[in-house]
């Protein structure tokens, strides 16, 4: 054998070697402790928006992720409000995978928790307080991620990008549009992972997993009608507020027109398959082409099921009402604020017309109250090798079927998915029951089971591995 040979057979083994110890799989159980002190770290951090002060969290992950060896960068138009940006570098067969979560909460009103908000306090196997599953959840997922490939020197096809990202809730100038505005090149990729997915468990039991592959564009209407100004004792026909009262009860009563994409029609085929059959059956009739056995499973999603029911039209909700003074004067003008979550094909000007034609009154002015802030796209694609790697780990992680899922909420993938990108939302496992007993996202009791934080970390990984390792 030639000493060229030789050297060229050493190098073979030695890299077939590295990539089979690369390859195995983490000890998870020895992560758990590692894991939920960083979550609990990030949860301590007040990031409730507004004010933000994002910083904190990136000062804390920017210390933890060099510490292990990962070149980070940090990005802000606003110094308290930063964005953190670490990339960990494959060998360029494929285009990079973006890992992100948002560092900023929602606002809390303290004297409602039963633990603080900021405590990430641990009792009953639970972890309570802000940000538990929106989205320091994600955030903690994607770090951990990143902390195992780097440790386990693992080999990459896709260069693979972490982003803690400011603003989310509510102010997204100072996180992703102004990442995707003047830091596009540094985040761009080919598939994206946020929130917006998750895990349904019902009584306990593990049911099914959502994938978030196209959201809902949220945008306001405001409607203002306009009266005679007079004294409260001499009613007159023209009240301001009698007419702004019957516009929005006709709003309330309308429901705009089912219509389906390849995402929501998936989506409702498989949930009856595994539905059980009295329920499954008004999951099938809503697809169904008879206008008459649609309209009566609609009836019955926008009864028992009204998140169901917003995933099939746009949808409108009266949610501010304004009018008047004084008991005893008659005002001239009155006004609401209807929330629209618009289907990512509406066209915003022809659904203001039916909004008007609806309310059907001269009295009552009809306009948008601003440009959404989050753009359409298009769904993911649903034959991807992300899509196909993401179901592979419901299977495996949760052992549960995987649904694609139309967001009805917002979630700044919408900005990505409208530069090209393939976006997926996922989350960890909560329990159906959670939410209407006041423990979900944006609740006062928000918290997350520590057995499932654990789960997600373990899904994240199996995604991310599988999508960039080396093949």
């Amino acid at each position: 054998m030639t000493a060229k040979r030789s050297i060229t057979l050493a190098a073979t083994l030695s890299s077939i070697t590295l990539f089979a110890q690369t390859a195995r799989e983490p000890d998870w159980k020895a992560l758990e402790d590692e894991t939920m002190r960083h979550y609990q770290a990030v949860l301590r951090l007040d990031t409730r928006n507004p004010p933000g002060n994002e910083h904190v969290v990136v000062d804390y992950v920017k210390g933890v992720l060099e510490k292990e060896g990962i070149p980070v960068q940090v990005f802000a138009s606003d110094a308290n409000r930063s964005n953190l940006v670490a990339r960990l570098k494959g060998n360029g067969r494929k285009r990079p995978i973006l890992v992100m979560g948002h560092s900023d909460t929602v606002t809390t009103d303290e004297k409602k928790w039963t633990y603080p908000p900021l405590s990430a306090t641990r009792n009953g196997g639970w972890v309570y307080g802000r940000g538990t599953i929106d989205d320091k959840d994600n955030l903690t997922g994607g770090l951990m991620t990143m902390i195992l490939l780097k440790r386990l020197n693992v080999p990459l096809d896709r260069d693979v990008i972490f982003v803690s990202e400011a603003g989310e809730e509510g102010s997204t100038g100072v996180g992703i549009g102004y990442l995707v505005r003047d830091h596009f090149a540094d985040i761009d990729a080919e598939y994206c992972l946020a929130e917006g997915g998750g895990v349904t468990r019902i009584g306990g039991e593990t049911k099914y997993a959502t994938v978030q592959t196209l959201e809902k564009i949220p945008r306001g209407i405001e409607i203002v009608a306009h009266g005679i100004s007079g004294h409260g004792s001499i009613p007159l026909k023209s009240n301001a507020i009698v007419h702004l009262a019957g516009a929005v009860a006709k709003i309330g009563d309308w429901r705009p027109d089912v219509r389906f994409n390849e995402t929501t029609g998936t989506y409702f085929r498989k949930l009856a398959a595994i539905s059980p059959p009295d329920v499954a059956k008004y999951y099938r009739d809503v697809l169904s082409p008879d206008p008459k056995v649609q309209r009566a499973a609609d009836d019955w999603l926008f009864e028992n099921e009204p998140r169901h029911s917003s995933m099939l039209r746009t949808s409108v909700s009266p949610n501010i009402f304004q009018g008047g003074y004084r008991s005893n004067v008659i005002p001239s003008e009155a006004r609401a604020t209807l929330d629209v979550r618009a289907l990512p094909d509406e066209d915003p000007a022809k659904f203001l017309g039916q909004v008007r034609r609806v309310i059907n009154d001269p009295a009552v002015d009809v306009h948008f109250t601003n440009e959404s802030i989050r753009p359409a796209g298009p769904d993911a694609k649903l034959d991807s090798e992300a899509f196909k790697a993401l179901e592979a780990a419901g299977t495996r992680i949760y052992n549960a079927p995987t649904l694609p899922m139309m967001g009805t909420g917002a979630t700044d993938m919408a900005q990505l998915r409208a530069r090209g990108m393939q976006c997926f939302g996922i989350g960890p496992a909560t329990d159906f029951e959670d939410a209407p007993k006041g423990f979900g996202a944006h609740s006062d009791q928000e918290r997350l089971l520590e057995s499932e934080l654990h789960r997600f970390v373990r899904f994240n990984w199996d995604v991310i591995y599988e999508l960039a390792r080396a093949k």
